[in-house]
């Protein structure tokens, strides 16, 4: 019975350490209450967001290409990251809802 309780008390924990690492680098997108560009609605809730690899993301004519969703954000939708990622927050039918890249380079 210890033993039980002791798996299910470390597994919580591991599952509570996964999600917040998820999660973790993009509180900034909640918690400064960005709007969508498109819709005004809020950009994002716990699984609304993901950093995108800087690989999969290019610049093209007029905005940035996303190669792994086949994807193009148009400059007027583009906001900056804070952290320095690219993030693609979605509604719940995927649609993109806001994007963010790094600040251009000076």
């Amino acid at each position: 019975m210890r033993l039980a309780l002791a798996v299910t008390g470390a597994l919580a924990l591991v599952s509570g350490a996964l999600a917040h690492d998820q999660w973790g680098h993009a509180n900034w997108i909640a918690n400064d209450n960005y709007l969508s560009p498109i819709d005004g609605s809020r950009c994002c809730g716990v699984n609304d967001c993901r950093e995108l690899a800087s690989a999969d993301v290019g610049e093209v004519v007029g905005g940035y290409h996303i190669r792994s969703l086949n994807e193009t954000v148009p400059f007027r939708e583009v906001q900056t990251s804070r952290d320095g990622q690219f993030w693609r927050c979605k509604k719940p039918d995927g649609s993109r809802r806001c994007f963010f890249a790094p600040p251009p380079s000076t």
